[in-house]
C-alpha cells in the first residue's frame, strides 16, 4: 500500500464526494416521507445509507489525518485542523440563523419581527451555542421547525441534523493530536492499533450481549460532558473512533498492508453478507474500511483529479440537509424522492461551490501561518517536505468531513 500512496493517484476526492452525496439522498426519506432509506430494510435494520456514509467519512478521514499528525508539529496540526473545519461551520451557522430562518419565519408567519425576539432558542442563541459547543445546542430556531412540523409541511424539527457528527470529528482531532503529541505515530504505531483493537473489543461485547446479530445493543445510551463539545453519546465515541483510528491504522502501517483486488471485491461481499446474516457493525465495518482504501487506489486514473483542487464534500455535507428542509417547506416532497433528491442536491452543490471558494479554500491559504513567521511557506519547500514524506500536504479531511477532511464532515486533509 505504501508505494501506491507515495503520489497522487488515488480517488479518495471522488469517495468522499460520493459520501457526502448519500449523506443528501439518505436524508430524503426521513425528512420528506418521515421514513428510513431503502438500505434501513435491506440490512435488517443495521444500518442506512447515511450512517454508511458517516462511517466512511471517519474511516478516510483517520486515514489522512493520521499522516498530517505524523508529519506535523501539533500547534501546526492543530491550527490545519481548525482551518478546515471552524470556517465553514461558523458561517454555515451564521447563513442558517441570519438568512434561512428568517425567510422561513416569514413564510409562515407574515413577518419576521416574533423570529428576532423568540427566546431561549432565537437565531442569537442558536449561533452562539453552535459555535462554543460544536453543535450540542438544539436545532430548531425561533420555532420555525417546530411550526413547519405543526402545520405538516416538515417531518423533522431540526435545522441542520446533519452537524451532529461534528463534535465527534473533532474529538478525533484531538485523539490524533494527543498521539502525535506523545510521539505515537512516529516512534509507537502499535499504541494506536491497540487503542482501535480496544474499542473493537467494546464493539464485540457490545454485540455479544444485544438480543440479535441484526444489531449491537445501544440502550440506554450513555452520555458525556465532553469539554467545549457538550454532551456525546459513548455509543458514538466508541464506533465513529473505532472507524476514525481504523482508518488511522490503516495510515500508519501501510507498507505492511496488501492493496490486493482479490481481498477487495471479498471485503464488499463481506459487506453484503453482513447486511443478510448480521454483524455489519463487528464484521461489515473493518471490511467497509478496507473496500473504500482498497477503492480509492484501484479507481482509474481518469477519476484521479476529482476534489484534487477542489473539495466539495464538506459543504454538501453542512449544507445538505439545510436545503432539504427549506425545499420540504415549500413542498418539494410531494414531487416524488426522485425529483426532491435530484433538486435538492442541485442546489446544495451551488451552495457547496460558494462555500469552498469564498470560505473554506480562503481559509486553507492561512494554513502555513505561524505568529512567529508571519506569511507562507514556500512552495518549494512544502514540495521537498512532501517528496521526503512520500505524501501530499492534503487539502482534504473527514466529514463528512469534514476535513479536505475531510468530514469528515461531517470527513479534511493537513
Amino acid at each position: 500500500m505504501g508505494a501506491l500512496l507515495s503520489g497522487r493517484a488515488n480517488a479518495f476526492g471522488l469517495l468522499r464526494l460520493v459520501l457526502a452525496t448519500s449523506v443528501v439522498y439518505a436524508h430524503v426519506y426521513p425528512l420528506g416521507y418521515n421514513s428510513e432509506d431503502p438500505l434501513w430494510g435491506i440490512s435488517g435494520h443495521q444500518t442506512d445509507v447515511g450512517k454508511m456514509a458517516v462511517v466512511g467519512f471517519f474511516v478516510l478521514s483517520g486515514f489522512m489525518i493520521t499522516s498530517s499528525g505524523r508529519r506535523l508539529g501539533i500547534g501546526r496540526y492543530s491550527w490545519h485542523r481548525a482551518l478546515r473545519i471552524l470556517p465553514g461551520l461558523w458561517v454555515c451557522v451564521l447563513v442558517t440563523a441570519l438568512v434561512v430562518g428568517p425567510l422561513l419565519f416569514m413564510h409562515l408567519h407574515g413577518t419576521t419581527s416574533g423570529y428576532w425576539h423568540h427566546h431561549p432558542d432565537g437565531p442569537f442563541a442558536y449561533i452562539k451555542g453552535m459555535a462554543t459547543t460544536a453543535i450540542a445546542s438544539g436545532y430548531d430556531i425561533s420555532g420555525v421547525m417546530r411550526t413547519g412540523v405543526q402545520r405538516g409541511l416538515l417531518h423533522n424539527a431540526a435545522f441542520d441534523g446533519a452537524l451532529w457528527s461534528l463534535k465527534y470529528e473533532l474529538l478525533c482531532y484531538v485523539i490524533v493530536g494527543i498521539f502525535a503529541a506523545g510521539g505515537a505515530l512516529k516512534r509507537a504505531p502499535r499504541t494506536v492499533l491497540l487503542a482501535t483493537l480496544g474499542l473493537y473489543a467494546s464493539m464485540w461485547a457490545n454485540t455479544w450481549h444485544a438480543s440479535t446479530l441484526r444489531g449491537p445493543s445501544n440502550e440506554p445510551a450513555v452520555y458525556l460532558r465532553v469539554p467545549i463539545l457538550g454532551q456525546a453519546s459513548s455509543h458514538y465515541i466508541i464506533y465513529l473512533t473505532f472507524a476514525f483510528l481504523l482508518g488511522g491504522c490503516f495510515q500508519l502501517f501501510r507498507d505492511k498492508i496488501p492493496v490486493n483486488d482479490v481481498l477487495g471485491v471479498l471485503s464488499a461481499l463481506v459487506v453484503l453478507a453482513t447486511f443478510r446474516w448480521g454483524m455489519f457493525t463487528v464484521v461489515g465495518y473493518p471490511a467497509f474500511a478496507y473496500m473504500l482504501i482498497w477503492l480509492g487506489l484501484r479507481l482509474p486514473k481518469q477519476v484521479h483529479w476529482v476534489g484534487r483542487k477542489n473539495d466539495y464534500s464538506y459543504g454538501i455535507y453542512i449544507y445538505g440537509f439545510v436545503v432539504e428542509q427549506v425545499l420540504c417547506m415549500y413542498g418539494a416532497s410531494h414531487w416524488g424522492a426522485p425529483r426532491y433528491f435530484g433538486v435538492s442536491l442541485a442546489l446544495t452543490a451551488a451552495v457547496a461551490f460558494l462555500s469552498w471558494h469564498l470560505v473554506e479554500k480562503q481559509a486553507m491559504r492561512l494554513k502555513d501561518w505561524s505568529p512567529n513567521r508571519p506569511g507562507w511557506t514556500p512552495g518549494r519547500s512544502r514540495r521537498r517536505a512532501e517528496a521526503r514524506n512520500g505524501t501530499r500536504d492534503e487539502t482534504q479531511g473527514g466529514l463528512p468531513a469534514a476535513d479536505p477532511p475531510s468530514n469528515v464532515a461531517v470527513g479534511q486533509g493537513a
